[in-house]
This record gives structure tokens, sequence and C-alpha cells, in this order.
């Protein structure tokens, strides 16, 4: 699927024409939209884990006194996730309906890449006590992939 991307800032929005969807579309990017996707994907799977591991462990509310347990790794993991995520899907949308440059394609696919990476880093580590090269690599494409989009966001993409 191809977006159609248009300048909007030659209508004249004042009017009331309804404007028909074959004829005018504004387009998100689809690599934007993928990777939206991928995120809040990420996120739910994380919530029905959480509701799993929360079943098991019999602990409706809070975390297991065992820091290096499944069902505390999984509640940091989605909750770093859900931190995350709508930040990042917002830069996502507001960067993939400019017609985005390679670069910030290339950002964007980083980023998505970034929150897997820094879950399965959370989850497969021995102990959460010792660092882990995968979350932290997980953590730094997202902090330097985020903080990038904003910049180019700022400066007009």
């Amino acid at each position: 699927m191809k977006a159609t991307f248009i300048d909007v800032s030659s209508l004249d929005l004042t009017q009331s024409k309804v404007i028909q969807k074959e004829k005018f579309m504004i387009g998100i990017h689809p690599v934007a939209i993928l990777c939206i996707a991928l995120l809040s994907l990420l996120l739910f799977i994380l919530g029905f884990a959480v509701s799993s591991a929360r079943a098991k462990a019999r602990v409706l509310i809070g975390m297991s006194s065992n820091t290096d347990s499944i069902l505390n790794r999984l509640v940091r993991a989605h909750g770093n996730t859900a931190e995350h995520a709508p930040f990042l899907a917002i830069l996502f949308l507001l960067l993939g309906a400019r017609q985005p440059s390679s670069l910030v394609i290339g950002l964007i696919v980083t980023a998505t890449i970034s929150r897997w990476v820094f879950v399965l880093g959370l989850l497969s580590a021995e102990s959460l006590k010792r660092p882990s090269i995968i979350r932290l690599l997980g953590a730094l494409g997202t902090y330097v992939c985020g903080a990038w989009m904003s910049i180019v966001l700022m400066m007009g993409a």
C-alpha cells in the first residue's frame, strides 16, 4: 500500500465541504504504521503475560518479594513499555505524516527494535541486580532514537 502525501496548507478548511476519501488522503508512512502496531502488540502481549503471571503466583496487585521473579520482570517490562511506547507512537505518527527521510524511517525502525530488545534483555537476564548488555542496548537505542526524532520534529523534519 502506497501512502499519498499532499500539502494541506493551501486548503481552505473553513468551508463546509465533504472531502471524498478517494480524492484526498493524508498518509502516514506504512513503516511508521507497522512500527506503531509492533509497539502496541508488545504492550498488549506484556499486559496479558503480567495477568497470567499474577494468576499463577496468586498475586493480585504489586510484585513478588523475589526481585528476579518472572512476575517482577514482566511487570517492569510492561511498565517500561507503557512509559515509552505512547511517546514513540506519537513521534512515529507526526514524522510519518511528513514524507519522512530514510534517516527518519531508520530511526523509527531502530526505536521499535530497541523496545523489543530491551524487553528481551529484561526477561532473559540472569539477574536484575546485574547489568545486561541486551537490556542496555535496548535502552540506549530507545533513548538515542527517541531524542533524535524529537530534535528532527522540532527542526521541522
